[in-house]
């Protein structure tokens, strides 16, 4: 008893280059991939670190997901107190964008929008959150599936919320398109930086969580499903939709 009860206290480690691997691509896609680009217009390095980055990053999340389906957890319910954590974090860095859209907006006064800002439809983002919204139901009714064993009917509803997600994307693309053409760009002036700052900033979050999801499908399409990792990205997801009222509410309609 005594050789059993210094078994189980003994530590235990677990190791994976995964996350270390997301870290690296998103690093090299992100603030230099973009940053190359918007800031110091060198295409072709922006694809070289984007070309470079990308895979990186697919394969770190293939293999912290690959370990989320297969791997039973050191910790039994820790991801139930790290999502939550970690969409903490997350409230704090689009404060921080926000804070900074809202200094200027309350800055400028009745000098608002700024010279060189077009007309913006109103519609599109309208559309967009009728979208986003259709797919935090859609994912729902999925989890409420995979609870009930119906893994079938669960991926039927899992592809329905990345085709609305793509769809969202697709629009965020098509209006980035239709802006440029008018010269709006991220330089044009300080309401273009925030809105494309902050805009792109949601868009990535929306990739993430249909490259999550995505991460959820595969598996299904072999008989397998994690209730833990289904419903943590669904948790995320729910966040992402939230996000972006108060994207849309603070940069098109304030």
């Amino acid at each position: 008893m005594s050789e059993a009860a210094a078994g189980h206290h003994e530590h235990h480690w677990e190791w994976s280059w995964a996350p270390m691997a997301v870290v690296i691509g998103v690093f090299l896609i992100l603030p230099l991939g973009f940053s190359t680009f918007f800031v110091y217009e060198n295409v072709s390095l922006t694809i070289a670190l984007c070309g470079i980055g990308t895979p990186i990053l697919l394969a770190g999340i293939a293999k912290w997901v690959a370990e989320g389906l297969t791997v039973k957890p050191l910790v039994e319910g820790l991801a139930g107190v790290a999502i939550p954590l970690f969409i903490v974090s997350e409230v704090f860095i689009f404060l921080g964008l926000f804070a900074s859209y809202w200094t200027i907006r309350l800055s400028a006064g009745e000098m608002w929008p700024p010279e060189g800002t077009p007309v913006f439809d109103k519609s599109i983002p309208l559309i967009m959150t009728v979208i986003l919204v259709a797919s935090s139901i859609t994912y729902h009714v999925a989890e409420v599936k995979a609870e009930a064993k119906d893994l079938g009917s669960f991926r039927n509803w899992v592809m329905i919320t990345l085709v609305l997600g793509f769809v969202f994307l697709g629009l965020t693309i098509y209006e980035y398109q239709h802006l440029l053409h008018m010269d709006f760009g991220p330089s044009t002036n300080s309401y273009s930086t925030a809105f494309y700052t902050i805009t792109g900033f949601h868009a990535s979050h929306v990739l993430v969580g249909l490259c999550i999801f995505i991460a959820v499908l595969i598996p299904a399409f072999k008989g397998l499903e994690n209730h833990t990792f289904t419903s943590s990205a669904g948790v995320y997801w729910h966040f992402v939709d939230v996000v972006w009222f108060f994207v849309a509410s603070q940069l098109y309609f304030w």
